[in-house]
């Protein structure tokens, strides 16, 4: 089994290596418009049908409550941040991420409050997409998933080795592997992604509105945020992570 994920991590990397070794500066490209277009718009229906109604009554629960998951889901999240930093060899940053997530874990309640933040311990999330950026690796082809919206080739490898490798929580619930005798279920895995789409659909419900009602080409718009929102947070710009509006692609 352990040989098996190996070859497949190694695949992976040569695919992204060489899928985008030439498209440095060709982040914009597109693979597949049409048929992108198309899942684009199937992805509008889904959160017109279910996701916006829902986050609509999320922003109706006591700010307490929607705090609490917010902070729940960030904390969460902590764990993909923190391999990520070490990888890019940021080394404070992956110190300040693992004391968030050790304070908020625990002091915090599990998450639901933000000791750590008081602290000055911020987690600037991170993803292997952004640790392959600072390394020079180009977006390559960009594309739109069902449900899970905007990507690029290298960010879409990247996201599937942050699932089977490098995401802790992933690991221990949807992938159901024991790491010191913990073990999960693969509904605590949905659970937590479907919280963190709602909160963050609930959060931005404005800006959605201003993007339908200010954008000529809808498509095309949220492809020019959802780039230069990766291009920042590659550089580690600060506005990138401050901003929850710059987290198309979670």
């Amino acid at each position: 089994m352990v040989f098996k994920n190996l070859k497949i991590f190694i695949i992976l990397l040569i695919l992204t290596t060489f899928g985008t070794s030439s498209a440095l500066a060709e982040t914009e490209k597109e693979c597949f418009e049409k048929v992108s277009r198309g899942i684009f718009k199937f992805n509008q229906g889904f959160d017109n049908l279910i996701l916006e109604p829902i986050a609509k009554g999320y922003n109706k629960l006591p700010e307490p409550i929607k705090n609490g998951t917010g902070n729940f889901t960030s904390n969460i999240a902590t764990l993909l941040s923190i391999p990520n930093h070490l990888l890019q060899g940021e080394l404070k940053l992956a110190g300040h991420a693992t004391g968030s997530f050790l304070i908020n874990s625990t002091v915090g309640v599990l998450g639901l409050g933000n000791p750590a933040g008081a602290l000055g311990l911020k987690n600037q999330k991170e993803d292997l997409g952004q640790t392959l950026g600072t390394y020079g690796v180009g977006g390559g082809c960009y594309f739109v998933l069902p449900i899970l919206g905007p990507t690029t080739l290298r960010d879409s490898v990247g996201m599937v080795i942050d699932n089977n490798y490098l995401d802790t929580f992933a690991r221990v619930t949807w992938h159901e592997k024991e790491i010191k005798n913990l073990s999960g279920n693969k509904l605590d895995y949905v659970g937590v992604k479907a919280a963190t789409a709602v909160d963050f659909r609930g959060d931005n419900m404005t800006n959605f509105e201003s993007l339908e009602k200010n954008s000529i080409d809808i498509y095309a718009a949220t492809k020019s945020l959802y780039l230069q929102n990766r291009g920042k947070k590659i550089k580690n710009s600060t506005d990138s992570n401050e901003d929850d509006w710059g987290e198309l692609d979670k």
